[in-house]
């Protein structure tokens, strides 16, 4: 799979907008979301100024989900702020319930703003057959 900047890349030189777009998170560090929500970020933005109606979606279901949990609000501040503002920004922003329960972590643990999906590979998959194309965050 081509990193996100290759696919953004691409998806920019088409003529044909994206009905939508789904990013997938799947890493092994709690931490890992400080980095890659700026990026996710970006690209939405970048997407935006080219095709303005293309709607967006971001599905993790890793390690760096467990830092979107409401007792890491204070810890992660700088990732949850990140998830409320594309959630204002009409980006749903979806975990694993399944990976989570794997860990003692039930979707009450995660804050309103976060959508607990049953599955991340799931939600992955609803999205794609809603029209929604791929882009794996790496």
């Amino acid at each position: 799979m081509a990193i996100a900047n290759e696919d953004v890349d691409k998806l920019l030189v088409r003529s044909e907008a994206p009905h939508g777009i789904v990013f997938e998170i799947v890493e092994g560090d709690r931490g890992a979301l400080e980095k890659l929500l700026p990026e996710v970020r970006s690209a939405i933005a970048a997407i935006r100024v080219r095709f303005p109606q293309t709607e967006f979606a971001v599905v993790s279901h890793g390690r760096e989900e467990f830092a979107l949990q409401t007792k890491y609000r204070a810890e992660h501040a700088a990732v949850h702020r990140q998830v409320q503002s594309l959630v204002a920004d009409e980006v749903p922003v979806h975990v694993c319930e399944t990976h989570a329960g794997w860990y003692g972590v039930s979707a009450e643990d995660f804050p309103d703003y976060v959508n607990v999906a049953p599955t991340g590979p799931g939600q992955i998959r609803l999205y794609q057959d809603l029209g929604y194309e791929l882009i794996v965050i790496e």
